[in-house]
């Protein structure tokens, strides 16, 4: 199992020590009075984000996670020790939600990230705690309280700036092997890609993009059918789609066109936000087109499908228009990245002041 992006676990932080009981016995010290030490807090369960983790297998094999408990409180004014924390190491992208009441929790969006999933008890209080004026001598004692108890479902996400969408054996996994550093399974039948692909394509120095090839889409997949449907959720955080057509289908009986529609009716189903993100369509397969058909071929497709936005025409096989195509997008995506940051805060109090004039004054010779 190469890619698992979904897992349940039970996690438990650990109970707080309980408190002491005790009385000092020391010679010559007829009154030594109450020494009894408070228990320990239970350990803390946290979760972090690794980049170096892209998958959930590991918590398919082990579902449960427990903290240590807080140590009992003593004698001789001894406090119990604290639990030792445990932290759960996820990767980048992973959404925390609570299985029985279906509430987000946590995401884990930025590389080592930490957040605190379950909190571990406080430690009861021993008898020195209820010493006073008026209780010189207190048989009072508290429990430990117990720690937070939580079932957990994780939820991966891809965290890539574009997202590949086809239909099996389109040629998406060809494309994202020409243009990035990703070296997918690849062969003549469908459903070669059982599982999401991440390459790094690299436009030039310190410019490049994330790229994510998914399982091919067949109509009905937001219903179930097929493998796409289990990876849809990956796209939503894309800033851009790039449908990939095979404009040369082994079969003649197979029109492209609607493949295409049925591909995008179940982006609609699925989600219509995911429905209403940027989507542009690249034409592949084109050298297995005729050159003189080629033009043709293109116009009566876009026609016939009435797709409106940017068209690329390219050969994934021979990398023909890849080039001006990853160039294209990623200057779109530098766009949107810019569109996301929030405006620089301005000091109020130096907002409306003018700028300062130049001085134009030259210094007098000697």
């Amino acid at each position: 199992m190469k890619f698992v992006d979904e897992a349940f676990i039970d996690i438990a932080a650990g109970d707080g020590g309980s408190g002491c009981v005790s009385f000092s016995h020391e010679k010559y010290k007829e009154f030594g009075g109450p020494n009894g030490g408070d228990g320990g807090r239970g350990g803390h369960v946290y979760a972090v984000a690794d980049i170096n983790l892209n998958t959930l297998v590991d918590f398919r094999f082990s579902r449960r996670h427990d903290a240590k408990n807080g140590g009992h409180g003593m004698g001789s004014d001894m406090f119990g020790a604290k639990g030792d924390d445990i932290i759960l190491k996820m990767p980048v992208g992973t959404i925390l939600t609570d299985s029985e009441t279906g509430d987000v929790l946590f995401e884990l969006l930025v590389p080592g990230e930490q957040v605190l999933i379950a909190k571990g008890g406080d430690g009861g209080f021993g008898n020195l705690r209820f010493k006073s004026s008026t209780n010189r001598a207190p048989r009072s004692k508290t429990p430990g309280w117990p720690g937070e108890r939580k079932s957990l479902k994780l939820e991966l996400k891809v965290l890539a700036d574009v997202g590949l969408l086809g239909m099996p054996n389109a040629g998406k996994s060809t494309f994202i092997s020409a243009v990035s550093n990703a070296r997918p399974r690849i062969a003549d039948y469908p459903f070669t890609t059982l599982h999401p692909n991440l390459g790094v394509v690299r436009v030039g120095p310190e410019q490049s993009f994330v790229v994510a090839d998914l399982p091919g889409l067949i109509e009905g997949a937001s219903e179930g059918a097929g493998l796409g449907h289990l990876f849809l959720r990956h796209l939503q955080r894309t800033r851009l789609l790039l449908h990939i057509v095979d404009l040369a289908p082994f079969d003649e009986a197979v029109d492209p066109v609607a493949q295409a529609k049925a591909i995008v009716g179940e982006l609609k189903k699925y989600d219509e936000a995911l429905f209403k993100k940027p989507r542009w369509l690249v034409l592949n397969k084109l050298d297995m087109v005729d050159a003189d058909e080629r033009a043709a071929i293109v116009k009566d497709f876009v026609k016939r499908f009435k797709f409106k936005g940017p068209v690329f025409e390219i050969s994934a096989l021979t990398r023909e228009g890849c080039e001006q195509l990853v160039k294209t997008i990623y200057k779109h995506v530098k766009e949107v990245q810019k569109s996301e940051q929030p405006p620089e805060e301005v000091d109020p109090r130096f907002a409306e002041l003018p700028p300062e004039p130049a001085d134009t004054a030259k210094a007098e010779k000697p």
